[in-house]
């Protein structure tokens, strides 16, 4: 098996850092059928020579896929994958994707299928906004695909451990400095101010970046699957990260416990006694784990069935980090970085739920506790406007706010100049108004020119951010004449897609266009980095 540690692709070969990760992924594929790595060095070396670089840098022409008709958010996934039928593996896995370009699966929608299609990347659920539909359906495409297709399986990633520099494949080990609440008592909500230390780590960062951490599993999911499997808890075993620690230390720091795999299902399938629990977990191949539906719940469900450790570890995928927008500038708050957490908990099937990086940052960590971090820069212009007169239009209901925080702290110390419009909401005003003493003390100060609100539960009728916008449009729509930047900031599959179908109306209503030239009116400020979202 060939290893790639080191790219493959010249540095003074002439492509940008997108068509070299690409480029990367797709010689992989080739690579890993050779098994040869004089072979591997001769293919590298011939990207060297000028007519395989313009026949690469031809390649990439034909293959840039940011206009492909499924790379919109707003299209369902059937939607999509009709689109893409008939397509070569990597444009069907991108398909697949959520279309956001959201960098929360440490590439963009393209190189990530290309990475997957090649072998490099074996990890296929990385892609959070996609959730539990894209994991499904890639599967489906690779169960399907030739072996040749998808590079067999035989080139592998692999990164050095003495990275010079902090990453996702390297994170730092920073302190908790605080996890505060900002709902008042009573809110049905639990959302987090979550501070954490920098010092002496030379990690920095920019306002609209993101924070990767990564998470630990509670101990009492960790046990609770100890104890279906019979097993002894402080047995010694090796794990991902390659280190020997106890059973119950393994499963909770290194392998993800929410999302069953089919070779989990699959395994107990076979050998379940009971006709109507090899049913449903033979439907469950079909068509994906029930919402909710996590490692243990499987085996409860086929309680009973014998399964030995290492069987059962094989069956395992890493525990992935999670990515926050961040919520500060380092102008502002110095060797820091702050988020805004919602908490997730919920009770399903008699047992509670806890989100699995929420509950970590909000209940089992204490402060001046460890908390492995790195920095995932941000991506398709979501930062400030590099003319500091330009106007922002912020949208970040609930704990979508985050970005702007340090939008405007950014503004707030450079000074500058441009106006700036915050759309907030969440349920109920006294309890649910994050950040409510800052932004107020920013729009008496100026600094926040405009700030309008929609408490959701407050009234009989509910108000959402987009309604606000609606109730706004001539303004809004003059800001836009003013050269505004607009941002979204929030949930994916709602939220956003309801805001954007507001500025279409708003668009259409003031510029005297029909649906389609909206559309094309705000595709056109989304090239010009003046209508971005960091949606998930």
């Amino acid at each position: 098996m060939l290893v790639m540690t080191t790219s493959l692709i010249p540095e003074t070969a002439p492509f940008n850092e997108e068509q070299r990760a690409w480029l990367n992924g797709f010689l992989s594929g080739f690579i890993g059928m050779v098994n040869d790595a004089n072979a591997a060095q001769g293919l590298a070396m011939q990207v060297m020579s000028s007519q395989s670089q313009n026949g690469l840098a031809a390649l990439l022409e034909e293959e840039d896929l940011d206009d492909a008709a499924w790379h919109d958010s707003t299209l369902a996934i059937d939607d999509r994958m009709h689109l893409a039928e008939g397509k070569p593996l990597p444009h069907r896995l991108m398909a697949a994707m959520a279309q956001l370009d959201c960098g929360s699966c440490g590439y963009l929608c393209k190189t990530y299928s290309a990475a997957i299609a090649s072998g490099e990347e074996k990890n296929i659920t990385l892609c959070s906004p996609g959730g539990k539909e894209t994991k499904q359906m890639i599967k489906n495409l690779l169960k399907e695909a030739p072996a040749a297709e998808n590079g067999n399986g035989k080139a592998t990633a692999s990164t050095n451990g003495s990275a010079k520099a902090w990453s996702r494949q390297n994170p730092y080990a920073a302190k908790l400095i605080e996890s505060r609440p900002l709902n008042k008592e009573g809110s049905a909500k639990d959302t987090r101010h979550v501070a954490i230390d920098l010092v002496g780590s030379g990690l920095s960062y920019q306002v609209g970046d993101a924070l990767g951490i990564y998470p630990t599993n509670c101990t009492e999911l960790g046990s609770g699957i100890v104890e279906a499997l019979g097993v002894d808890p402080k047995e010694m075993i090796t794990g991902p990260s390659g280190i020997e620690k106890t059973l119950l230390d393994v499963l909770c720091q290194d392998y993800c416990l929410k999302d069953p795999n089919d070779e989990l299902v699959e395994l107990l399938a076979e050998r379940v006694q009971a006709a109507d629990d090899k049913k449903i977990l033979k439907s469950m191949l079909d068509d994906g784990v029930p919402a909710g539906f996590d490692v243990l719940d499987v085996l409860l469900l086929a309680r009973g069935t014998k399964i030995s450790l290492p069987e059962f570890l094989e069956t395992l995928s890493p525990l992935n980090p999670r990515l926050y927008s961040i919520a500060s500038s380092m102008r502002h708050v110095g060797d820091q970085v702050h988020l805004t957490v919602g908490k997730v908990m919920y009770e399903r099937a008699g047992r509670l739920r806890k989100g699995v990086a929420s509950s970590m940052l909000a209940d089992r960590l204490s402060v001046g506790s460890d908390v492995r971090v790195f920095i995932q820069p941000n991506h398709g212009g979501f930062t400030v406007p590099a003319d500091p007169t330009k106007p922002m239009i912020m949208i970040g209901p609930g704990t979508g706010i985050a970005p702007f925080m340090a939008f405007l702290q950014e503004r707030l110390q450079t000074k500058s100049p441009g106006k700036n419009w915050l759309f907030f909401g969440d349920q109920r005003e006294a309890l649910d108004f994050l950040y409510q003493e800052d932004l107020s003390g920013w729009y008496e100060s100026g600094i926040l020119t405009r700030l309008d609100t929609a408490f959701s539960r407050d009234a009989g009728k509910k108000v959402y951010v987009q309604d606000r916008m609606r109730e706004n449009a001539a303004e809004v729509w003059q800001w836009l004449q003013d050269g505004a930047h607009i941002y979204i900031c929030g949930d994916a599959s709602r939220m956003a897609a309801d805001v954007e179908k507001a500025l279409l109306e708003i668009i259409g209503q003031h510029a005297n266009l029909d649906v389609a030239e909206a559309k094309k009116f705000l595709q056109q400020l989304a090239a010009d980095k003046r209508y971005v979202r960091d949606v998930y």
